[in-house]
């Protein structure tokens, strides 16, 4: 047997097969498939927003100010009289938006540190692990106001914030993935036939420790979701007249018995988007996992 034929015989499934296989699994837990249905719809909602909403959301209007809800506007009215559901509507890309691009960040951050402190180890693991702990050691959601505070208030910033908040997360867990197979014997027969640390990095351990970042990724898309709700509520993320979840929830916060329906609405948007991701995670988690097989 020649030692390529050997390096193939001991390496995991193609991908196509574990991605079938992943796949049925998926597909039979049922609250995966509900929280891939919720994503979907506010994604779908997010896309198609101009053509959803029936007002702009940034149309005052002060003859319908806390106005509750009615055939004219189903969600009722805010204290400047604009629709709530047009700006629950447009909303969703603001949120949506920051939890995938903050997440992105986190990875785009996080994962070469982590690849470079698992697989080289010693000094260059020490000097990451070390920072990464220090960061850890802070709330996530304490640094990410902190971050956003220093960088001004905006959306972007905000999505800095909260990915860079994000990132220690990454770093721990690609480590300690290419931690546990960068010793595996195909990963050591790829090293025997001459192969660059940077072909046995690329080629073989980072396919094989992304499923394990992608249920993490998408379990933290909702974590980034809340972050930024939260930011927009202190007046950090997206400004007005911009229709975001956090900040409608701010101004509602002064309105509880006169107009409850300011701050029901926008709430239980936030709560079913993170109910969907974290769904969606579990399910992936399940999935993917390959000690789930049968």
């Amino acid at each position: 047997m020649t030692a390529q034929a050997a390096t193939a015989t001991l390496a995991p499934p193609p991908p196509g097969r574990r991605g079938n296989r992943s796949w049925g699994k998926f597909k039979r837990n049922r609250s995966a498939m509900l929280g891939a249905a919720i994503v979907l719809f506010f994604m779908l909602v997010a896309l198609f927003a101009p053509f959803i909403a029936a007002y702009d959301p940034a149309q005052v209007s002060f003859s319908a100010i806390r106005k509750a809800p009615t055939a004219a506007h189903w969600l009722g009215t805010d204290e400047l009289g604009r629709d709530i559901l047009s700006r629950l509507v447009f909303g969703a890309r603001a949120s949506l938006l920051a939890g995938m691009c903050s997440v992105l960040i986190a990875l785009l951050v996080g994962v070469p540190f982590g690849l470079l402190a698992g697989y080289f180890g010693g000094l260059v693991d020490g000097c990451i692990s070390r920072a990464t702990e220090a960061l850890l050691s802070i709330p996530f959601l304490i640094l990410a106001i902190a971050l956003a505070a220093f960088l001004g208030p905006s959306l972007v910033n905000a999505m800095i914030a909260i990915g860079v908040s994000a990132a220690p997360l990454f770093i721990r867990l690609a480590r300690g993935q290419v931690l546990a197979i960068k010793n595996e014997d195909y990963v050591q027969s790829t090293r025997s036939l001459g192969a660059s640390n940077t072909r046995i990095v690329l080629r073989h351990i980072l396919p094989n420790i992304m499923p394990a970042l992608i249920v993490q990724a998408t379990i933290m898309i909702a974590s980034a979701i809340i972050a930024e709700a939260s930011l927009s509520f202190l007046g950090l993320g997206l400004q007005p007249p911009n229709p975001s979840w956090g900040s409608m929830l701010n101004t509602a916060k002064n309105f509880m018995t006169q107009a409850p329906w300011m701050s029901i609405f926008p709430g239980s948007a936030i709560f079913l988007v993170v109910f969907g991701f974290n769904l969606l995670g579990d399910g992936l988690r399940d999935a993917l996992d390959p000690r789930q097989d049968h």
